[in-house]
């Protein structure tokens, strides 16, 4: 379905300069930021290589807009510019006095001029909660995803003037469809397919959480129900609350990452808790993910000890950390106050073989958002408003690239470092 777009082109704030080409761009949230007296407006913090730069905010920030819900880096013009959307799930453009925002998106294009994204109407849509940048359509610059799990719908800008739906058909409001968003080209074909979270979604059970493939008008829904995927489904599971792809195995494919934060391993946990967690991995092939490839992580086969409430794979990231040519997999594990790095392989994919779990400042909920930057993982510890950097280093092999021991970055307020790009 095409609906109309709202967008407007409006000057970005002065001294920013071209990111183009930047391999090092980094962007920070703070959604819980004071701007200009408005409580919890939000505001989004620029890196370029590490160097920290410019704070960006709305022209107009009111309280509760929470810019900064979502990030997404691509190209969306195809200038060679990177590209930084920001999206502000809680924005209230319509008659909802406390009630979830009807949100709308900012682009920022090279981080010289701002385009402004809206959904028509008025409603709780909470467009904007989840972002993610992909060529969906092989024309050689990205389009953007744009997640409203309040109205239970994803937008796909870019192609064209008009906005594209995506429906969560059959579905409901409750499902949170488009509460995480990924692209990946999952079957080498040259061309990236949309991959749609929606943990809230009841197959069997209340809450074990779904994903939904878009190729084109091919769509494949995976679950713990599907034949192939490790895991046995449970109420609240949240399937599909964090998404991430990567090529593990350096095969011309790209493979899917699933997180499962509620997970349980415990048989004495309760409904409605969260578990130790587990992450879901498919692997691609010629004909795309693979279910009868999936392998189920957990921390019961990796460093460190399983325990209820960790919600591991509540955040994940990949990239090739020990530059050897294959992505390594990051887990947050925030329950901990940590994250796990498993080494990807060109003999098998992932492997625990020297995996590494990082510990962080307790309290902190360190490994909240992650993100690799430059060859470098970069960990956020929203509560603790702290940002911290593990530099990559070139090993081949099994390795992770990384090691316990990092640097903090930088520090801010408003729950800074609770979402990165």
């Amino acid at each position: 379905m095409i609906l109309g777009v709202v967008a407007l082109a409006i000057p970005l704030l002065t001294g920013l300069a071209p990111a183009c080409g930047t391999a090092g761009l980094l962007a920070v949230a703070q959604p819980y930021a004071t701007v200009d007296g408005q409580v919890r407006a939000g505001a989004v913090r620029i890196f370029t290589d590490f160097e920290e730069g410019p704070l960006i905010t709305q022209d107009d920030p009111e309280p509760g807009d929470m810019f900064g819900s979502a990030l997404a880096t691509g190209d969306f013009d195809g200038d060679g510019c990177t590209d930084l959307a920001i999206g502000a799930s809680e924005e209230d453009d319509g008659p909802l006095n406390g009630a979830d925002g009807h949100g709308v998106v900012e682009i920022l294009y090279g981080l010289t001029r701002r385009e402004t994204v809206k959904l028509p109407g008025s409603g709780g849509d909470r467009f904007g909660a989840a972002l993610a940048a992909g060529d969906l359509d092989g024309d050689g610059d990205d389009e953007l995803a744009i997640g409203a799990p309040g109205g239970g719908n994803v937008y796909v800008h870019g192609q064209g003037r008009k906005l594209r739906r995506v429906k969560n058909d059959g579905g409901a409001v409750t499902d949170q469809f488009g509460e995480a968003l990924a692209t990946g080209d999952f079957d080498g074909d040259g061309t990236d397919e949309l991959v749609i979270g929606a943990p809230g979604a009841n197959l069997i059970r209340q809450g074990e959480g779904t994903v939904t493939l878009v190729d084109g008008k091919r769509r494949l829904l995976y679950s713990q129900e599907t034949y192939g995927v490790d895991g046995l489904s449970e109420s609240w599971d949240a399937f599909g609350a964090a998404l991430a792809s990567g090529d593990f195995n350096a095969d011309g494919h790209d493979d899917l990452a699933i997180g499962v934060p509620g997970e349980g391993l415990n048989p004495l946990q309760r409904a409605g808790d969260y578990g130790e967690g587990a992450v879901d991995v498919i692997y691609g092939s010629p004909s795309g993910l693979n279910p009868r490839t999936t392998e189920a992580w957990t921390q019961n086969a990796l460093a460190g000890e399983a325990v209820m409430y960790d919600r591991f794979g509540t955040s994940l990231a990949t990239g090739d950390l020990n530059g050897d040519g294959d992505d390594e997999l990051v887990v947050g594990v925030p329950g901990e106050n940590a994250v796990q790095v498993l080494p990807g392989t060109r003999t098998g994919g992932l492997t625990r073989n020297h995996n590494l779990l990082i510990p962080g400042p307790k309290g902190a909920e360190f490994g909240a958002a992650v993100a690799v930057a430059g060859g470098d993982l970069v960990i956020g510890a929203p509560t603790k408003g702290a940002l911290f950097r593990y530099r990559g280093s070139v090993r081949k092999g099994s390795y992770p690239g990384v090691g316990k021991k990092g640097e903090k970055l930088a520090e801010g307020d408003g729950f800074y470092g609770h979402v990165l790009s």
